[in-house]
């Protein structure tokens, strides 16, 4: 008995969450599509394209959204069960409220692995198509990389520093670039200008100084234009906003441990990232746990009462998640304690709500 029980309310939660997926999703492309076709239009972009951007704007928002849509679903179903006076008729049975959760947590622990694999390995060139065709395709305009005053450590002993950075044109504006040995400068290079020239594979300096320092005196040599290779790529100095969106997990951890030897001031940013590849699915289980807690009882207002508090708890969550990766990346808040924060708050209340609906 107890397994046709499980059965019963293993499929009723996985097919609910996935029926509710389907059908917002599709709501979610109308309203992009309402928002974005006069770009559209404007830059003619091709149909094929525009398929493949809503494929991708699929895999990109599904993920984003799914806590939210586990949530709404779980409580959806479950004060029908309520309603109908089933969940009455399980736990007089016998069966605790304990193992009536069992077969919601085996379907928490399905969706939260589904998604730790898309999040890790198939969001990421989801996301790289999605923002390739909004910035590339339908706002070329906007900017989505740090273009002034760029200053990175290129190695132990090298820091770059540039007024301005075109990423079109592969050049940078009052360039300069400073060598040290321990905690001395050596010699110091500057330019008006340095543009990458892919036809020789060499950056082309305008205005060239190069500056020796001397125990007496300096040596200064100076070159009205100079053609020489570095151990850096422009690109690379300034990536696009979104690129640890892009990464695949083991890229990501490599690409952060080469910002913070850059001395990038993004770390924090693309930190977010990483520990929300982990604490999105894992919030699954809270999710389920507080929506079970909250909607297995039967009220008097029947199940709109349970659909408004889970949509306030929901809408909460979803805030309090924001905000948090926002303080990581602005202020300078420990970044897994930020992207955890949500998780531990919220769990703290699930445990509140399940020892409550126990009793």
């Amino acid at each position: 008995m107890l397994k046709i029980i499980d059965k019963y309310i293993l499929k009723r939660y996985i097919g609910t969450f996935f029926t509710m997926l389907m059908l917002f999703i599709p709501i979610g492309i109308m309203i992009d599509l309402s928002e974005k076709v006069d770009n559209m239009i404007e830059n003619k972009v091709p149909f094929l394209a525009i398929m493949e951007y809503y494929k991708n704007f699929t895999i990109h928002m599904g993920y984003l959204l799914f806590p939210l849509f586990l949530f709404l679903s779980v409580i959806w179903f479950t004060s029908k069960l309520a309603n109908k006076t089933e969940i009455i008729a399980i736990l007089s049975s016998g069966i605790s409220f304990t193992r009536f959760l069992r077969p919601y947590l085996i379907g928490s622990t399905f969706i939260a692995i589904f998604f730790f694999i898309v999040g890790m390995y198939i969001l990421p060139d989801a996301s790289r198509k999605y923002n390739e065709f909004y910035y590339g395709q339908l706002y070329k305009h906007r900017k989505n990389r740090e273009t002034g005053e760029v200053f990175r450590q290129i190695n132990d002993k090298e820091f770059l520093y540039a007024s301005s950075f075109n990423s079109e044109k592969k050049s940078a504006y009052n360039f300069t670039l400073e060598h040290f040995e321990g905690t001395k400068l050596t010699h110091k290079i500057s330019a008006t200008k340095i543009q990458f020239r892919e036809k020789d594979s060499v950056y082309r300096l305008t205005n060239y100084v190069i500056r020796y320092i001397g125990k007496n005196d300096d040596v200064i040599i100076n070159k009205r234009r100079k053609d020489t290779v570095f151990n850096f790529e422009l690109d690379a100095l300034t990536p696009v906003e979104y690129i640890a969106e892009t990464l695949s997990y083991p890229d990501l951890l490599k690409f952060i441990e080469k910002e913070k030897r850059l001395g990038s001031t993004s770390v924090n940013k693309y930190e977010v990232v990483k520990y929300k590849r982990w604490s999105i699915p894992f919030s699954a289980f809270i999710l389920t746990i507080i929506a079970v807690a909250v909607s297995a009882m039967k009220r008097r207002g029947g199940m709109g009462v349970n659909l408004a508090l889970g949509i306030a708890l929901a809408f909460i969550f979803v805030f309090m998640d924001k905000i948090f990766s926002v303080m990581a990346e602005q202020s300078g808040i420990n970044p897994i304690l930020a992207v955890w924060s949500p998780n531990i708050l919220f769990g703290i209340l699930a445990i509140y709500l399940l020892n409550r609906a126990k009793r």
